[in-house]
């Protein structure tokens, strides 16, 4: 411990503390020394970090707005080497037969950037693509080079969708056509025959094991896709009777995205083998087990079975794996297979950070109040000044129900006027000095009312910042998943303020008011007191997968600014590739209007207004041209 935690002072190590930095950030971001984020693509080589503020001022001075989204293409790479490095790892010390091939599902980040990047460095481990539609697939077959690395083909697949994976096959990828509906295999042997291509062929089954957290339903009997095992053996017999049971080589199953418990991931994977051992001994050659994603990201680093967690780790998550996968075949003996996993959320979600500055705050605190009031005032107004002034441990309920009930009784009569603006003003200023003097009081009790648990939300600031909440973070809305959330500067400096934090939506639901907490969710993010003339950046960290697809149009917010970064191995960082964020222009035609047609309709009205007198032809002249700099304009505020 240095002398300024000995003295008190506030350190960055007690900022890291505060935000669980190290526990959620797989050791690609931390604090400088000077108070900074910054992150580290190669965690545990220290002089390799770069500080966000650095990289958002590098942005700034090339043109480009904040909100923006940094997409580090070192910490991708790094998350693809680890897991192929820990399974090969783990095969070798159980003396597993098999291989490990991962797959990235597109589905979890279709940009191209991602996908490029995957094929590109993935290729030194064979590491693949699945698909889910035909559009994934076509965009799949352009990156991937590899003739080693699979291809996994899943959900509905019409005519078009089977040739081109066919097609595939003859230009030698591992293309495999995964059985998730028993209509399809009619389809897949239809075509083979007639373009004389063998095909790959896997089988989706439903376990009866069921994981838990937000997308448990990925599993079970009431998934939406898979073959029960009455289906699974109807497909073994018309693949025999078409003479093509030596197609089938491949079992998936997937039990959830984000799967927190390893129980659960053990259970299903026993399960799984179990129905793979009997296809072999059906006759199927089979070779791989695709047993999908689950491989959870910890996002509150709780390090628990709570839905935005995990309580294992990336180690643990592949030995018990291989092994499950070793000790059911071999008393069965059956060959080890090819492992596959689709570790998308895994594999992108550190990948991507939103940054966004804070734009203005609204503070609940505690106004100044007078020393003492007329005799004559309001008696609800003056009956809540003495409720302020009695305030203590001993009847810190009786305060609280006094305060609402007064303050209801003063904004009847402003309705009524019976009291004025300025009055109504005094009692606002009176009933937020008591919440607050309430909430003080509490904090100091080692025992308080259950009905004041909650008070301190009464009294957090709302920082409203620039960005959409439902375009950025879409499941922060939707599903209530937890992100981590800190500034990226002055972290050095003790959070003296507590707030929620607002996007510039017009929308009551766009704001955010769970964070993460080690012991249980906050409902407030420490933050810093905003000094005017100076911009202060918060950064939302874990955001890459998933998010940057789900996002929708709320009030024509379009995408951010997107800015690829590489950290070079002297410390610095090259911006690899910019992406400019949706204009107006753009997302006005997304939703059918044309920006030519928008400019002719409302030039028709500024001449009309010429004509009217109302402006001058100068004027039209200025006001055609705001109205078009509006249109080539960031949808999002801009200095």
């Amino acid at each position: 411990m240095n002398s300024g935690e000995i003295l008190g002072r506030w350190t960055p190590a007690k900022s890291e503390e505060l935000y669980n930095i190290k526990n959620w950030s797989g050791g690609y971001f931390s604090v400088s020394e000077d108070g900074y984020m910054v992150v580290n693509p190669a965690p545990g080589k220290d002089d390799n970090g770069v500080k966000l503020i650095d990289i958002i001022n590098g942005v700034a001075e090339r043109g480009l707005d904040v909100p923006v989204l940094l997409r580090f293409e070192n910490i991708l790479d790094a998350q693809i080497a680890l897991l192929n490095k820990t399974f090969a790892e783990a095969m070798k010390k159980l003396g597993y037969a098999g291989k490990y091939r991962g797959v990235y599902p597109v589905k979890v980040n279709q940009q191209q950037q991602v996908l490029e990047e995957v094929a590109r460095f993935g290729q030194k481990y064979h590491h693949g693509f699945e698909v889910g539609s035909k559009a994934e697939l076509i965009a799949a077959l352009a990156e991937i080079r590899d003739r080693e690395a699979c291809l996994i083909c899943n959900g509905y697949k019409d005519e078009e969708f089977i040739n081109l994976g066919l097609f595939a096959n003859k230009m030698g990828f591992q293309c495999f056509f995964v059985i998730e509906m028993p209509g399809e295999l009619g389809i897949i042997i239809d075509r083979a025959k007639k373009m004389k291509v063998k095909p790959n062929i896997g089988i989706r089954i439903k376990l009866s094991s069921v994981a838990g957290g937000h997308w448990a339903e990925s599993s079970g009997d009431r998934s939406i896709f898979g073959l029960n095992i009455t289906q699974i053996t109807e497909v073994i017999d018309q693949l025999k009777a078409n003479d093509m049971l030596d197609c089938l080589k491949l079992l998936h199953y997937h039990i959830g995205s984000q799967v927190p418990n390893i129980h659960d991931i053990r259970a299903a994977i026993f399960e799984a083998s179990r129905v793979y051992a009997e296809l072999v001994k059906e006759g199927a050659p089979m070779g791989y087990m695709d047993i999908g994603g689950g491989l959870a990201v910890d996002y509150d680093g709780s390090h628990t079975n709570y839905g935005s967690s995990r309580n294992y780790s990336v180690d643990e998550y592949c030995t018990d794996i291989v092994e499950a996968v070793m000790s059911t075949l071999d008393e069965n003996d059956v060959p080890h297979p090819i492992i596959i996993t689709e570790s998308g959320r895994w594999v992108v979600a550190y990948y991507s950070v939103l940054i966004f500055n804070v734009l203005d705050t609204m503070k609940f605190e505690s106004y100044e109040i007078p020393e003492s009031i007329e005799p004559d005032t309001f008696e609800a107004i003056a009956n809540l000044f003495e409720t302020n002034k009695t305030v203590s441990p001993k009847n810190i309920q009786e305060c609280y129900n006094d305060a609402l009930y007064y303050r209801d009784q003063i904004r009847a009569a402003f309705k009524h006027g019976q009291i004025g603006l300025r009055e109504l003003s005094l009692a606002e200023k009176l009933f937020w000095n008591t919440i607050n003097k309430i909430a003080d009081t509490k904090k100091r009790m080692r025992i308080s009312p259950g009905e004041l648990e909650l008070i301190e939300r009464a009294v957090n600031d709302i920082y409203y910042c620039n960005f959409s909440l439902f375009q950025s973070i879409p499941d922060s809305w939707a599903i209530d998943h937890l992100f981590p959330i800190v500034p990226i500067q002055k972290l050095d400096v003790m959070p003296r303020r507590n707030a929620v934090i607002a996007d510039i939506t017009c929308d009551c639901d766009g704001k955010i008011d769970q964070f993460i907490d080690l012991h249980d969710i906050r409902r407030s993010l420490p933050i810093h007191e905003i000094v005017e003339g100076e911009d202060y950046y918060v950064g939302v960290f874990l955001v890459g997968a998933y998010q940057e697809t789900l996002g929708d149009l709320h009030n024509l917010f379009g995408d951010t600014n997107v800015v690829s970064v590489k950290i070079t191995e002297d410390g610095d960082f090259d911006l690899t590739r910019e992406t400019h964020g949706d204009t107006v222009a753009d997302v006005l035609s997304y939703v059918e209007f044309s920006p030519a047609e928008l400019i002719r309709q409302f030039r028709e009205a500024a001449e009309m207004a010429v004509k009217e007198g109302r402006i001058s032809p100068a004027e039209r002249r200025e006001i055609m041209q705001s109205y078009q700099n509006g249109l080539n304009g960031y949808t999002y505020y801009e200095k």
